[in-house]
This record gives C-alpha cells, structure tokens and sequence, in this order.
C-alpha cells in the first residue's frame, strides 16, 4: 500500500502546482516526470527540458568541430552558415526537411561542450537525429569511424 500511496502524493502535487501556478510551473512538472538521460554507446546523451542534445566531449574545440563536420558530411548533412565568438563555434545546417544547429563551447583547452538541436519546424524536435550527430562526432573523435 505504501508505494501506492506515494505515486499519488507524487502526481497530486505536480497537478497542483500546474493549476495553482499557471504556466510557469510546466517545466518543473515535466522535468520531474521525464528522464533527462539516454543511454547510448558513448555513455549518454544528455537533453534541455526544451528537447536539445548535449554532451561534453574531453577534446579541444578544433577536434571537436572537425569531427562535426565530418560526421555531418557523413550523414549527408548540408553546412549553410559558420560563426565564432569568444568561447563558441557555432554551425547551422539543413536536410530536407530539419534545420539543425550546433554549438561547440570552449569549457576548457582540453574540454569541449556539444549542443544539437534539430528542429522540425517551428515546434518539433528531432532528438534521434541531434543524438546521432553526436554519437557519430564521438565515434570519429575515438578513431572508431
């Protein structure tokens, strides 16, 4: 009875702070309902609460950002646009039908972190394909592609 009782006080509180609260409260309900890591062959694929993929990858920015490239060539992934700031590299492309957005932070010389977000539109994610961009840049910065 008691596992019962507290999958019911768990649910009860989170539908309260939904209509309590207004829409502020969404992302904290979510976030206690959805896992935030997906197992995979690197370790794990990390998400946003907003459906983008990150991992950080103990490489410097310039490996990191080859293996990128690479990894979308190999994916038949079109490069449209490449801007750098200070800390940051960022790279947009398209397929047919996503427009997807990477970002390469500098953490540290050695340390680089990698976001994906492949949009489908003005709402939909495609998390499958940010998750194997990522994966196939881990695969080639590990000398397995």
């Amino acid at each position: 009875m008691l596992p019962k009782t507290k999958f019911f006080k768990k649910y009860i509180v989170i539908c309260c702070m939904l209509f309590l609260t207004g829409c502020g409260a969404l992302p904290i309900a979510f976030t206690a309902l959805i896992p935030v890591v997906v197992s995979g062959a690197g370790g794990g694929v990390a998400y946003t609460i907003t459906n983008i993929a990150y991992k950080t990858f103990s490489y410097p920015i310039n490996k990191v950002e080859a293996a990128s490239h690479k990894a979308l060539g190999k994916m038949h992934i079109v490069v449209v646009e490449r801007s750098e700031e200070e800390d940051w590299v960022q790279i947009s492309a398209v397929t047919k039908r996503l427009r997807i957005y990477i970002s390469l932070e500098h953490i540290t010389p050695t340390t680089t972190k990698i976001k994906v977000n492949a949009k489908r539109g003005m709402v939909f994610k495609d998390k499958a394909t940010a998750t194997e961009i990522i994966e196939q840049t881990e695969r080639i910065l590990e000398g397995k592609e």
